[in-house]
């Protein structure tokens, strides 16, 4: 009977990276999948005819160009250049079956025009988000976060970073609503305002991180593979064989095992693999996880950029809530030809929010605004799934579903999480090169 240290159920790109980090770490890894291909609910469908099947539409029209071209993401999510997600990657070294490509442009919607997000010394001075007294008081503002050590009180203003909470500290820079609200959600990419009353420190870090990530490639702090998130399972595939790891795809999962309320094995087409831990996504574990909204996404195809976005080929926007009397923000992402995801000349956008009403397809009405013409639209709404329990107890770690952001900031506090739970320790962010240096010393 076959044994592993941890098999992993689906090909999601959270189960993915995890699978990656313990086959780094020396760990026999069994990565499993039911369906034919990888992805899981992240994944990139192609031809594009497959994915009119999928959404039972009548077949493309000759104008959308060859079908082969189009590599649609069903939740495509942007990466930070310099966000820990990237730096994963880097330490798996999965990089080198990537190739990333920077995204164009980041913007926010409001007072009903689109606005660059400011950052820089120089789009603050030019953006008329906000009036010449907010430009000051907000450039004096980010020089403190730019500045800002954690570990060096003369950078924090008589604010401690674990008591003052972020409300205290945009009072203290007399920052208005407006002003905040675009830092908060636009900068710090928070999803909801529960983070004016937290400490200040995390959202000051995830500010820094979003300039540190900006200041690599100037256009966008973002980045997104080449040919799409679906070349990200694949990467991994292709490392795993490096390791000498298994994956087996279009396998049904019969049975999970369990003694003493611990998991010791999975039971799959009347094979039984041994196993210490399992990590899944929500669909292979239906009681051990909980509804806890609904996500509605509409991905729209485009024979055109987005209007007022100074043509960018691709781009996130965000529609802040307060801006839609709603609670949680709507996102736009846009991506086209230019990361070969779409036939010459073609785009692909997708518009996304939490579910707040009965009628979802209304709430996401001022996204599809902005998108105008659109050649054909497919929508979908799914549940967002957490699990009921931290996994210590069954040694099965469940990840969460993917939310409405169309970056990956709360999917790799998830991956850090269950990280942290499955290992008992903390990733440490080192490149795996480093301790070949070490050695030839």
């Amino acid at each position: 009977m076959p044994e592993f240290d941890v098999i992993v159920l689906g090909t999601g790109l959270k189960e993915c990276v995890l699978s990656g980090l313990m086959s780094v770490n020396g760990k026999k890894v069994l990565h499993m999948d039911s369906n034919p291909y990888y992805g899981g609910e992240s994944a990139s469908v192609s031809p594009l005819e497959e994915l009119y099947k999928k959404f039972q539409v009548s077949a493309p029209s000759k104008s959308m160009g060859c079908g082969k071209d189009w590599n649609v993401d069903l939740i495509p999510k942007f990466l930070l250049a310099n966000g820990p997600l990237v730096k994963m990657l880097l330490y798996t070294e999965v990089t080198r079956y990537l190739d990333f490509k920077v995204i164009e442009g980041s913007f926010v919607y409001k007072g009903g025009k689109i606005h660059k997000v400011p950052c820089t010394e120089t789009e603050t001075h030019n953006t008329d988000l906000m009036g010449m007294f907010d430009k000051r008081r907000f450039r004096k503002f980010m020089s403190f976060v730019l500045n800002f050590e954690e570990n060096d009180p003369r950078t924090h203003h008589d604010m401690d970073p674990h008591r003052t909470n972020m409300r205290d500290v945009f009072r203290h820079f007399d920052l208005g609503d407006d002003v905040v609200e675009v830092t908060g959600h636009a900068l710090a990419l928070h999803v909801n305002d529960d983070f004016l009353e937290q400490p200040c420190l995390m959202t000051i870090q995830r500010i820094k991180l979003y300039s540190e990530s900006l200041a690599r490639y100037s256009l966008s702090p973002f980045l997104y593979p080449l040919f799409g998130l679906g070349e990200v399972p694949q990467g991994f595939v292709r490392l795993s064989a490096v390791h000498g790891n298994r994956y087996l795809l279009n396998r049904r999962v019969d049975e999970i095992l369990m003694k003493d309320g611990r998991v010791t094995a999975v039971r799959s087409e009347g094979e039984v693999f041994r196993c210490k831990q399992l990590i899944c996504d929500p669909s292979y574990v239906p009681e051990r996880v909980k509804k806890v909204g609904r996500v509605i996404r509409v991905i729209c195809l485009l024979n055109h950029p987005i209007k007022n976005t100074h043509d960018a080929n691709s781009c996130q926007i965000i529609i802040p809530q307060t801006h839609l009397n709603r609670k949680s923000d709507i996102y736009i992402c846009l991506l086209s030809f230019a990361h070969n995801v779409a036939a010459e000349g073609k785009y692909m956008a997708v518009v996304s929010t939490m579910v707040e009403t009965c009628n979802p397809e209304k709430e996401v009405a001022p996204g599809l605004a902005l998108l105008e013409p659109i050649l054909e639209k497919f929508v979908s709404v799914s549940n967002l799934m957490v699990p009921i329990d931290d996994g210590r107890r069954s040694q099965i770690f469940v990840s969460r579903s993917y939310d409405h952001t169309p970056h990956f900031q709360t999917e790799t506090d998830d991956i850090l999480d269950l990280y942290r739970r499955a290992t008992g320790s903390e990733f440490i962010f080192r490149d795996p090169r480093d301790t070949d240096a070490d050695s030839d010393d």
